[in-house]
Order: structure tokens, then C-alpha cells, then sequence
């Protein structure tokens, strides 16, 4: 049984940092690509920022700039270093991994909550 665990996730000032953090556990192969969803309240759930394998990243245009996503392939653990938050950024993070081999997989964390309030 795959499961994400994310931690990392707390209050923070407006023009703060946080970094969250997603390791999993119980998978016997690489994960193609791992990232990051948001969802704030009464808002769909949107993509932050994912990594493939190959270390290509992609951003959402929102943080574009402001965060960065990185990972440890050996570890398929996941990072998002967050800097210059803003309120806007308050909203659960979710951790995701995706791929198509060796067979078709989409596994999701429980989140972690960011608030950013002063």
C-alpha cells in the first residue's frame, strides 16, 4: 500500500518562508512525477508546481518565482520550498505522485495546512 505523508505545513507572516516536505512509502519503483495541489476554501483544487524523474519542474503561474519544488529520487520524496508567501497562499497542500509504469498510478496525501496571516 503506497501513502504520501506531507508535513511542513503551519503559520506563517506574509513575506515568509516554509518548506513542505512528502516522503512515501511502500512503493517498489520510481515515481514518474511528484508534486504539489492546493485547495483553498470554496476554491477547486489547482497544481502548484510538479517534477518528473527527469527533473524538469513546472510551475503554476501564481507562485511561478516564488516557490520551488524539488525532489529525492532514491527517497521518492518531494519538496516545495515556499518563499515570499502571501495570503493567497493559504490553503491545504497535497502531495501527489503519477505515472503510467510500471503501470498506471495516481496516489495523493492527506495534506497539510498553509496559513499565511500576519
Amino acid at each position: 500500500q503506497v501513502q504520501l505523508v506531507e508535513s511542513g505545513g503551519d503559520l506563517a507572516q506574509p513575506g515568509g518562508s516554509l518548506r513542505l516536505s512528502c516522503v512515501a512509502s511502500g512503493s517498489t519503483f520510481t515515481f514518474q512525477d511528484m508534486g504539489w495541489s492546493r485547495q483553498a476554501p470554496g476554491k477547486q483544487r489547482e497544481s502548484v508546481a510538479f517534477i518528473s524523474d527527469d527533473g524538469s519542474a513546472n510551475y503554476g503561474v501564481s507562485v511561478k518565482g516564488r516557490f520551488t519544488v524539488s525532489r529525492d529520487t532514491a527517497k521518492n520524496a518531494v519538496y516545495l520550498q515556499m518563499d515570499n508567501l502571501k495570503p493567497e497562499d493559504t490553503a491545504v497542500y497535497f502531495c501527489r505522485a503519477w505515472g503510467i509504469v510500471p503501470h498506471e498510478y495516481d496516489y495523493w496525501g492527506q495534506g497539510t495546512q498553509v496559513t499565511v496571516s500576519s
